[in-house]
């Protein structure tokens, strides 16, 4: 079984339930586990900004033109045929995240033998847990996706446990992006208020979407995550410099306030952007953040606090 990896998320599935040997090729951000970083990359970022704000314009403008991942990465496509793949795991959940599922469908057709290719478009933390399981049959690894899901959802279960419903948490600012804001979309507002927060500014399931600051300010929020989708910790903090310039963000209650601990930064690189395994881990740290119980947050989770 030879299998080519187009997403992050999908590459850490797959080595999740023990198929990390199978892997021939990989996305430019498949970067996860450490183990698969030798694997040929077959992905290229085409554009390329400096600024959360030149990154939002280049990503609109795709959007517009209708092009989406075909205008913001590259696949080698020879490189992908040379390697024969038996299974090719991809997604369209996102226009913005990976190469674009037409790309891959039109590449695959020309291949002899024509290679599965295995779209994965979670919306919840559930539906992940299912793409283990439709990963595992994909590649024949039904066993270890099996026990994958239980140990997976039972690390979800056991911290949950530590939360109270009967107490209303506090109102949570989870910024996706911040310039302009976005707010968290898809699985996010559900593990917010899995963990005992409220997350008034986004639906279970519903896509990422940008926010005005007169609905930021008017949710009140007493926790802000800050998670730029795609950036890791370091790139994310740098995020304060711009969310500290805009008129809303110092009328804030996590702001004015200064409670300690009540704002985050945490890296959306490796946690809350990629619908895999770590989803888990972000959730264990979210109910240990929002309830005072920092047993249950994973060692050297990324995060920092502001206060």
């Amino acid at each position: 079984m030879r299998v080519v990896s187009l997403l992050p998320s999908a590459t850490e599935l797959l080595c999740e339930i023990g198929g990390a040997r199978l892997l021939v090729g990989r996305s430019h951000e498949c970067d996860f586990p450490a183990e698969i970083t030798n694997r040929p990359v077959l992905t290229s970022q085409i554009t390329h900004a400096a600024t959360s704000t030149e990154i939002d314009q280049q990503v609109r403008e795709a959007l517009r033109d209708g092009n989406g991942g075909a205008a913001l990465y590259r696949l080698d496509e020879a490189a992908l045929r040379a390697l024969k793949p038996d299974v090719i795991l991809t997604q369209d959940l996102c226009a913005v995240c990976s190469i674009d599922l037409r790309t891959v469908q039109r590449v695959a057709a020309d291949l002899r033998p024509s290679p599965r290719i295995v779209n994965l478009n979670p919306g919840s933390l559930m539906e992940v847990f299912d793409d283990l399981l439709r990963v595992g049959e994909a590649v024949g690894l039904e066993t270890g996706a099996q026990q994958a899901m239980v140990a997976l959802r039972e690390r979800y279960w056991s911290a949950v446990d530590f939360v109270n419903p009967y107490v209303p948490g506090p109102e949570v600012l989870f910024l996706e992006w911040c310039d302009p804001p976005f707010g968290g979309g898809h699985w996010t507002p559900e593990l917010v208020r899995a963990a005992g927060g409220r997350h008034s500014l986004g639906e279970p399931g519903a896509k990422s979407r940008q926010l005005s600051p007169e609905e930021i300010i008017e949710a009140a929020p007493e926790r802000v995550v800050i998670c730029p989708c795609g950036y890791g910790l370091d790139r994310a903090w740098q995020e304060l410099e711009v969310l500290r310039r805009t008129r809303w963000w110092p009328l804030l209650p996590a702001v004015m306030e200064g409670r300690s601990n009540a704002i985050a930064v945490v890296d959306g690189n490796q946690m809350f952007n990629r619908p895999g395994p770590r989803l888990v881990d972000a959730f264990r740290w979210l109910v240990g953040w929002l309830n005072d119980r920092p047993e249950v947050v994973p060692d050297g989770f990324p995060m920092r606090s502001l206060c």
